[in-house]
This record gives structure tokens, C-alpha cells and sequence, in this order.
């Protein structure tokens, strides 16, 4: 970097490195006026240059080869946003042992590959910066680890995918199937073609790793924790949940303390229609947090997009121009837990749903069960459809052992009266 001025190269020109370009193109005399220093987008690489993509470029500027970037001295931030695992990796630290930031919104590679990462950031005394790999615009990451620093973080409670949060919300308000509104979020763009990794919680996942990162100090392993996805949730449960308890059904991330432990886990909740997060809906995003210090607070945005994620990787941008002389970087990972409580070892309140044939004494030996793992109903809730009909059974638990529900529910399943491929429980936040 000379005095005044900032080259910076961008590997990946699909949708948010389009994005990334407008931006410059339209307010690189606010970013300049910010950081006191000429800002120079100087490379950019993807392998198909001849796409048009909506935004004006000097074709001098494009190459399809990524050493135009890594190997060129001038360049001293380079963005990644190809995605994936390899070559995304390998290019990261390549130019982190070339002695170039590095900016990326890429979750998942941040979420399997950290240690390594920081690891190379550590040793070449570069930064590494990524707000915009969780929550898109939503500003959490800097927050986090700067902003809330004072605090002892307590709980993070995160709706970090809005193709879930999507589906769930129009559910709820209109009244139709999963299958049906999926297919719509498919033709509207806000879920893939194959929508596995969103649907069943690994987008979150990837996600709620780097917040616990940030928040609690551990580095926590996709393995180590508990992932539920949405996909078996019925309009019967999202309209039960509304109508007798007053609540949604949220897709939660959540890291949190609890009895001076950590717990970390991806799954459906029930969330009171008087929590913030409650009101978090369509493909926006919500954040949680509560520090012993600042209480609660909450940041809400939209989590994806071209736009609101450009503008999170440019603002990243501006803060490493703005501390590149301090040499900052993100230290090891610290933290007093040594290990993650294990699911069945959590305590919540628990929404049921069974199918059963409705004849006589079916609710008697089903409570009966349950009393057996210390198991004690709030409250039931069934259908009358005549005896011998298939119904549902909606029931709420007081605070019980996971462990120990889990237990009794096989139990449960292995009575004849039972169709436990629809046997269902959620969590009450």
C-alpha cells in the first residue's frame, strides 16, 4: 500500500461481487472521503468475464486468472467471494502469505476451516474480516467482538436463514402447506433448486459456529452440536402453536450459558408472540443477544441478497483501510468451556405431536409413559373423530429432561396404536 492509495482485488464476480462493483462504481467519493485515501479496485477475476452483469467495468480490469491478484505486490486486500471450500481456501491463504487482508463472506469454509485461517492470519499478521458471512447486511460480527466486548455474553438466539424463515412465516399467515410454499420461495429466489441446506438447518449451522465464536470464545465443530432442520413441521403444528399457545414456530440458532455450561444447537422453537424475535418474518433476519452487562439487544436486517451483503463486505473494506497500519488481528480462540452440553442434557418445555388410532384407554397409557420418565403434561389436546379413526394428539410439557422425553416417546412409538414416522416434539424457547 503506498501512502495514499488502496488496491484491492476481487476473486469472484457472480452476485455479490457484482454487487460489490456497483458499489464502488456509485460511492467509491464516500468511501474515499471516509478513509482519507484513494481506493482503487484494481483486479478483478472470475472464470466467465464475458457475462454481462449489470454493472459497468473496464474490461483492462478483468482476468480469468487469480495470480493476476495474488501474485501482483500493489494489491494489498483481496475479497473472496467464489464460495466453497476449494479453491476459496487455498486462495485465502495464499494471500495471506503473500501479506494481503482478506475479506470474505464465505460461512461455510469460515466454519470448517477457522483455526486454519486465523491460524495464517495470526503469522502473517494480516486481517482477516467477515461480516458479511452471517446475517448478510445485518452488522453482528463487528458488534460482537468490538461493541459488546464489555460484556459477559450470556445467550445468542439467531433466525439466520431467511429461506427457512420465509417458508415458516407464510405458513403461519396463510394458512398453506410446506411443500407448497417451498415450491413458491423456489420460483421466487429464495431457496435453491435443491433446498437440503437450508431446510435442514446446515446453513444455520455454519453460521451460529462463527457467533459462537465471537460471542463465547470456542471454536465448535458441526459434528459436536445438535442440527434440526424444518422439513417435518406440518401446518398442524404452526397453527396449534398460534392458536393454543401463542406462539411461531422460529428455525433458532442458539448459543447460550446455561448452569455454567455452553449450549450450542440448530432447531425448530416455539417461540411467545411478545419475544422480539417473533417478529421476524419473510426472508429478514434477527439476532438476539444478551450480555450481563448491556441486556438484551437486537439487530434485524435483511440476511441475504446481492445488495445488503455487498454493503456488509464493503463496510469491511472501509474498516480494514481505516486499521491496516495497526496490524489487528482476530487472537486464538479462548474460552472456559472445554466441552458442549449435550442435547439430551438440556431441560425445556416441549410441544408433542402423536398420531394414534382413537379407541379407549390411548391417552391413559401414553400419559402413563411419560409420568414413568418423570414426564408431566400442561396440557392435551386431541381430535374427536370417532373410535378406531387416525388422529392427532397435540401435547405441552412441563420442563423436563431431553433425555428422558426421548426415552419415553420410543417407548411410546412402539405401541401399536402409535404412527411414529409422525411422531414430532419442538422446544420451547
Amino acid at each position: 500500500m503506498s501512502d495514499d492509495t488502496v488496491n484491492i482485488g476481487l476473486i469472484g464476480f457472480g452476485t455479490i461481487g457484482s454487487g460489490v462493483v456497483e458499489i464502488f462504481n456509485k460511492n467509491t467519493p464516500i468511501i474515499e472521503g471516509k478513509v482519507k485515501k484513494k481506493v482503487n479496485l484494481k483486479k478483478i477475476v472470475d472464470l466467465d468475464i464475458k457475462t454481462d452483469r449489470g454493472v459497468e467495468v473496464n474490461p483492462d480490469v478483468l482476468s480469468t486468472d487469480v495470480t493476476d491478484i495474488l501474485d501482483d505486490p500493489e494489491i494489498d486486500i483481496v475479497i473472496e467471494l467464489i464460495g466453497g471450500y476449494q479453491p476459496a481456501l487455498s486462495f485465502i491463504i495464499n494471500a495471506m502469505n503473500k501479506g494481503k487482508h482478506v475479506i470474505t463472506a464465505n460461512k461455510a469454509l469460515l466454519a470448517k476451516h477457522w483455526e486454519e485461517i486465523i491460524e495464517n492470519s495470526q503469522k502473517n499478521r494480516v486481517r482477516i474480516c467477515f461480516e458479511a458471512s452471517v446475517g448478510g447486511g445485518i452488522p453482528i460480527l463487528k458488534p460482537l467482538n468490538e461493541s459488546l466486548a464489555a460484556n459477559n455474553i450470556q445467550s445468542i438466539y439467531g433466525i439466520i436463514n431467511g429461506t427457512a424463515n420465509y417458508i415458516l412465516t407464510k405458513m403461519a399467515e396463510e394458512g398453506r402447506d410446506f411443500d407448497e410454499v417451498l415450491r413458491e420461495a423456489q420460483l421466487k429466489g429464495y431457496a435453491e433448486q435443491d433446498p437440503t441446506f437450508d431446510i435442514e438447518g446446515h446453513d444455520t449451522a455454519q453460521k451460529l459456529i462463527i457467533l459462537t465464536i465471537l460471542g463465547f470464545g470456542i471454536y465448535v465443530d458441526q459434528e459436536k452440536f445438535h442440527v434440526e432442520g424444518i422439513n417435518r413441521l406440518t401446518l398442524e403444528d404452526i397453527e396449534f402453536a398460534k392458536r393454543e399457545l401463542n406462539c411461531c414456530i422460529k428455525l433458532l440458532a442458539i448459543s447460550r450459558i446455561s448452569n455454567g455450561e455452553l449450549e450450542v444447537r440448530v432447531h425448530p422453537t416455539l417461540v411467545n408472540e411478545d419475544h422480539l424475535l417473533s417478529s421476524v418474518n419473510d426472508v429478514f433476519n434477527g439476532i438476539y443477544i444478551e450480555g450481563d452487562v448491556v441486556g438484551p439487544v437486537m439487530m434485524y436486517g435483511q440476511g441475504a441478497g446481492m445488495m445488503p451483503t455487498a454493503s456488509a463486505v464493503v463496510g469491511d473494506c472501509i474498516d480494514l483501510i481505516e486499521d491496516m497500519d495497526k496490524k489487528v488481528t482476530y487472537g486464538p480462540v479462548k474460552s472456559n468451556f472445554t466441552k458442549i452440553k449435550d442435547i439430551n442434557e438440556i431441560k425445556s418445555k416441549y410441544y408433542i405431536r402423536l398420531t394414534v388410532i382413537d379407541k379407549p384407554g390411548v391417552l391413559h397409557e401414553i400419559s402413563g409413559i411419560l409420568s414413568d420418565w418423570d414426564i408431566s403434561l400442561e396440557s392435551v389436546n386431541q381430535k374427536i373423530q370417532g373410535e378406531n379413526k387416525v388422529i392427532p394428539i397435540f401435547m405441552v410439557t412441563h420442563k423436563s429432561l431431553e433425555r428422558n422425553l426421548r426415552e419415553a416417546l420410543a417407548k411410546i412409538n412402539e405401541l401399536d396404536i402409535v404412527k411414529d414416522d409422525e411422531t414430532i416434539f419442538i422446544r420451547l424457547l
